[in-house]
């Protein structure tokens, strides 16, 4: 198999697939565990443009998320909110999938194409959070403010790790189509 047959989106679910069971465990990362890449994963799908994919990607995360609590990883998150999931992460695969209309990788894709995921993050953000608020039931006492003032202490780590993953993906894209295209001229001389 070729780098090319790499690029095409049918066999892009293998990498995304992998990289959401390795890191979707736990949630947070820490000494030995990578942040979550669901919200990369989610952004590639878009990327290009697969719709069985995303709800692949969803029924998988719903699926990881439950074995996780059933082998002992806290289940504190899983509320009447936890449906929410489902537009936080469809709004990183349409951000992906508008990002594919930006034609060329160059400087100014890079640049379109982080802004347009510290937009998306930000909203995915404040959809899981904010309906974590209004529809968990353990926050009545507390005020929307105060809330969100509690959970954006959150807010770097989850658009950080989102963003590395993003552009070291994007990154690893715009490497494997210059290789392949310096291979293709180096085939015609």
């Amino acid at each position: 198999m070729n780098i090319k047959q790499w690029l095409k989106a049918e066999y892009l679910p293998i990498p995304l697939i992998a990289l959401m069971v390795m890191t979707r465990y736990h949630h947070f990362g820490d000494v030995l565990h990578l942040p979550d890449a669901s919200l990369a994963v989610f952004f590639f799908a878009g990327f290009y443009r697969n719709k069985a994919l995303l709800g692949f990607l969803l029924i998988l995360a719903g699926l990881i998320d439950y074995l996780a609590i059933n082998n002992g990883v806290s289940g504190w998150c899983i509320s009447p909110a936890y449906a929410f999931l489902i537009p936080t992460y469809a709004v990183m695969w349409f951000a992906g999938s508008y990002a594919a209309s930006f034609k060329t990788m160059t400087i100014g894709f890079f640049a379109k194409s982080v802004g347009l995921l510290t937009l998306a993050t930000s909203i995915a953000f404040a959809i899981s959070n904010g309906s974590f608020y209004l529809f968990s039931g353990r926050f009545e006492a507390m005020s929307l403010v105060d809330y969100f003032v509690s959970v954006a202490q959150y807010y770097p780590s989850y658009v950080g790790a989102a963003m590395i993953y993003s552009v070291a993906g994007l990154a690893l894209v715009k490497l494997l189509k210059l290789f392949y295209e310096l291979k293709s001229i180096d085939k015609s001389v």
